[in-house]
């Protein structure tokens, strides 16, 4: 059985940091691109980043990049994305997502496979 399952997500002041991880069991990190989506209160969906353990692609929303860096861990079957310089705009539910992609882009990863479950990120002011 597939599954992704987020963790690390709580409350913190803006200008702080959180550490998302990604954790899935079911396939393997070789074989799929991991995506990072966040839903906002009024239930829009952002892509805001996406590794492929494979090739070591990236890419980055606008919106994050220079504050947020997405990695891998091959061998814990985990994508971790770690966002600094938190601003109360990147307040949403995270949810990792799962594609065969070797060279995925923000944009690819709405043609994902997989979805999780989400941890919410609450950034005060």
């Amino acid at each position: 059985e597939v599954q992704l399952v987020e963790s690390g997500g709580g409350l913190v002041q803006a200008g702080g940091s959180l550490r998302l991880s990604c954790a899935a069991s079911g396939f393997t990190l070789d074989d799929y691109a991991i995506g990072w989506f966040r839903q906002f209160p009024g239930a829009e969906r952002e892509a805001v980043s996406c590794i492929s353990s494979s090739t070591g692609v990236t890419d980055y929303a606008d919106s994050v990049k220079g504050r947020f860096t997405i990695s891998s861990d091959n061998a814990k079957n985990t994508v971790y994305l770690q966002m600094d310089s938190l601003k109360p705009e990147d307040t949403a539910i995270y949810h990792c997502v799962a594609t065969r992609s070797r060279f995925p882009t923000i944009a690819s990863m709405w043609d994902y496979d997989y979805w999780g479950q989400g941890t919410q990120v609450t950034v005060s002011s």
